[in-house]
């Protein structure tokens, strides 16, 4: 969330970018302002309160010592009303701290500078693409033909185990499927990420630290008897193992890595645009994380930007990448680049990765700090992406690596499948 003292002193600034997302924010801005002000002032009310009682209590000590009994037990009389108002300004200043905190909640980060303003995914801005978009045979089909051609996915099959989006995967489809998690993760390694295994299951202070809640309640899976929530992706767990934690300046920059399953109530409408695998409850994801200086944040963002690059041009894919723009941009997030890669069969551009720097919006919600060379505690940035989400990257695989007499493998993927063709 955004710090009150960032807000207080960059009020304009603050409304104007959140202008940005289409939110006329000045009624959220004044209400967080006034509030820290009433909570400030009880805050300065209580510390007087409490220094006064210490003072009186010294006095009443040095009273007994000299042997005016009276006098001392007159003023008990006055440190036990102390007490009282204490007692009564602290739940005061718990209240109204509480109060400005589930206030914050609601207010999403400020867009970077050079994030576009716009409504939609209509107002994204392209500003890259790479690769060849293949010319395919007569006849060409759509993923969800191919998986029941080759008998690689069965959809019908998950709906009857689970429901719609949840399909299963079946001989050299669940091998590639495992092949590409093994790449996306060596690949990550390689580049200096630490591998984690990370919980598929976490608690309501994990949702909040990285800002699924209050935001998207609606969209994760609950389990209201243990109050877990199934993560929505490794984001989650994954920058939670930082909660609560001061690092030394020294320990920057952190690069973890892990694969999950992810779970997703929100699978959209009916029609092509969401059949097969291109939006699902249940799917794989490889996610990168990083905790940053905040001096160098964002040249750590352009190398994760790179290395996803990297992959897919392995892939030898199609893909290119939007900065999105304020009305398009997740919650916590400062700045979110998109990567589409294009399916051939489809005759369309399918999102396959959202790499984003929450610069200290998550960090300010997890406590997370850094003690800087000052000797100062100061919150970190926080980064993450995909590398990659699993459906649609198998998805453009089936599609554009497909011939007349079968799939062919992408060559870097041979390796790890143990086959060069489905």
């Amino acid at each position: 969330m955004l710090q009150v003292a960032f807000i207080r002193e960059h009020r304009e600034d603050v409304i104007k970018r959140l202008a940005k997302r289409n939110l006329d924010a000045t009624q959220l801005i004044d209400d967080a302002i006034s509030l820290d002000e009433e909570r400030r002032q009880l805050q300065t009310q209580l510390d007087n309160t409490l220094a006064e009682s210490n003072t009186i209590s010294k006095e009443i000590g040095d009273l007994y010592k000299s042997g005016k009994a009276a006098d001392a037990n007159v003023l008990k009389e006055k440190t036990a009303k102390l007490k009282e108002d204490s007692k009564t300004l602290g739940d005061q200043l718990n209240e109204k701290s509480e109060e400005l905190t589930q206030l914050l909640y609601k207010i999403p980060n400020v867009p970077h500078e050079s994030v576009p303003k716009g409504n939609s995914e209509e107002d994204n801005e392209e500003i890259f693409s790479e690769g060849d978009i293949p010319k395919l045979h007569e006849g060409a089909m759509p993923h969800w033909e191919l998986a029941k051609k080759y008998d690689i996915i069965d959809f019908e099959l998950g709906n009857k185990i689970a429901g719609a989006g949840f399909p299963v995967y079946k001989g050299k489809g669940a091998r590639l499927q495992r092949a590409l998690i093994a790449y996306f993760l060596d690949k990550n390694t390689a580049a200096g990420y630490t591998e984690y295994q990370l919980p598929l299951l976490v608690n309501e202070a994990s949702c909040y630290g990285t800002g699924q809640l209050p935001d998207k309640e609606g969209q994760m899976y609950h389990d209201s008897r243990d109050d877990l929530y199934l993560i929505p992706t490794a984001e989650v767990p994954g920058t939670n193992v930082f909660r609560d934690v001061l690092l030394a300046e020294s320990d920057l920059p952190i690069g973890i890595t892990g694969y999950t399953p992810c779970f997703r109530r929100e699978a959209g409408s009916y029609g092509a645009h969401v059949r097969g695998l291109n939006r699902l409850h249940q799917f794989d994801k490889v996610e990168i994380i990083r905790v940053e200086h905040p001096d160098n944040s964002y040249k750590a963002f352009e190398g994760m930007i790179d290395h996803v690059k990297g992959i897919l041009r392995e892939l030898k894919l199609p893909y290119r990448i939007l900065r999105l723009c304020g009305g398009d941009t997740g919650f916590p997030s400062a700045m979110t680049y998109d990567f589409e890669l294009f399916s051939t069969a489809q005759d369309r551009w399918l999102e396959i990765s959202s790499v984003s720097n929450f610069e200290s919006y998550q960090a300010n919600r997890l406590r997370l700090r850094f003690k800087n060379s000052n000797g100062k505690n100061e919150l970190a940035h926080t980064l993450n992406g995909s590398s990659l989400a699993l459906p649609r990257v198998l998805a453009g695989i089936l599609e554009n690596y497909q011939t007349e007499d079968g799939i062919n493998i992408p060559e870097a993927l041979i390796p790890y499948t143990g086959f060069d063709k489905i």
